[in-house]
């Protein structure tokens, strides 16, 4: 199911855009619908109160959590079933944020990456996005939510943008407070500009040698890093947020001097932060992680340099590593049900 599907089944069933927008909120926020504010048992038209309790348990069957993973940091990974059996996954991380999946594998194939291993099998619906902020709001609050999941948003525009503009209005998610990770496509900045929700925007970038870049995304649109920070310069002037550059930290490949003085060349006076990650163990990937000392080294270097750099570390990496791997042991069978957690 579709947002604007949902609105259409709505509408046909009497409602209005009071009546609509209150079961959006309530949705969005895992709120049953006797929640808030009394209201007077005449405010939803009878059509509306007759056909409610099938869209309800329709809205309630498009998501569950299969498993949990919960992480020494106090992140939880999910592994969320869907309707038709696929699996996706969803991260609650520290400080109430959330990260949700926009596709069911992926087709960038980033080297790296275990998601784009069998390819993309299909896209999530815009109300499969909405189900998966309300079961993590049904655990904690939800204040931030990035498409930094399985997935490449900017393959699923439509379904993606449907989600951002709902969770930015009666999702009641500020608009810096939702991103948009992609490895980069012209379609998605021109549609970004246009939105009546505009997100922060969050770049892969991982190098600043366009050979190397193709290399480690192999399907990704054919945009050099040159490319990549001037459009990304755009948004982030227009939209007034800082772009977000995500840079996979891999030994020996993208954390030498050369990649220090390209980054400088690349990133000096942009409006934007660099996002450094150290490489997330995924079995049968040959890439390594760099030392500690490493990673704290090229972030300090780049900081002395003029660089906003950030050295992060991918939530709940005690308990499963990148993204991708918990579907991965679902299919092998390894991961627990939720049912038998206590």
């Amino acid at each position: 199911m579709r947002i604007h599907e949902l609105k259409q089944r709505l509408r046909e069933a009497g409602a209005g855009p009071s009546h609509e927008q209150r079961i959006l909120r309530l949705w969005s926020h895992a709120l049953p619908r006797n929640s808030g504010r009394r209201l007077p048992a005449s405010f939803f038209p009878s059509s509306l109160l007759a056909a409610l309790p099938a869209i309800e348990a329709e809205l309630a069957g498009l998501a569950r959590i299969h498993a949990v993973h919960p992480g020494a940091d106090g992140s939880e990974r999910l592994l969320v079933a869907l309707a038709d059996g696929q699996t996706v996954e969803s991260v609650l991380l520290p400080r109430d944020g959330l990260c949700v999946s926009s596709q069911v594998g992926c087709a960038v194939g980033c080297r790296f990456c275990m998601t784009g291993r069998d390819g993309l099998l299909r896209q999530v619906g815009s109300a499969e996005i909405i189900a998966q902020v309300a079961l993590a709001r049904m655990r904690r609050p939800v204040r931030k939510v990035v498409f930094m999941g399985m997935g490449e948003p900017a393959h699923n525009l439509d379904n993606v943008m449907e989600a951002i503009e709902l969770l930015g209005t009666v999702g009641n998610i500020g608009q810096k407070n939702l991103v948009f990770s992609t490895v980069g496509d012209p379609r998605a900045f021109e549609r970004l500009q246009q939105a009546r929700v505009r997100p922060a925007l969050a770049l892969s970038l991982h190098t600043t040698r366009a050979d190397l870049r193709r290399k480690l995304l192999p399907r990704a649109p054919n945009m050099t890093p040159e490319e990549l920070v001037g459009a990304g310069e755009r948004y982030a002037r227009a939209s007034g947020y800082p772009i977000q550059y995500q840079w996979t930290l891999l030994e020996g490949v993208n954390d030498g001097p050369e990649e220090i003085e390209g980054i400088v060349r690349l990133l000096s006076g942009k409006f934007g932060v660099l996002n450094m990650i150290p490489f997330n163990a995924v079995d049968g990937v040959a890439f390594s992680r760099p030392s500690l000392e490493r990673c704290e080294q090229m972030a300090r270097t780049l900081h002395q340099r003029g660089i906003l750099t950030k050295l992060r570390h991918s939530a709940g990496q005690d308990v499963d590593g990148g993204c991708g791997q918990l579907r991965a042991r679902a299919a092998e069978a390894r991961v627990v049900p939720i049912r038998s957690l206590t």
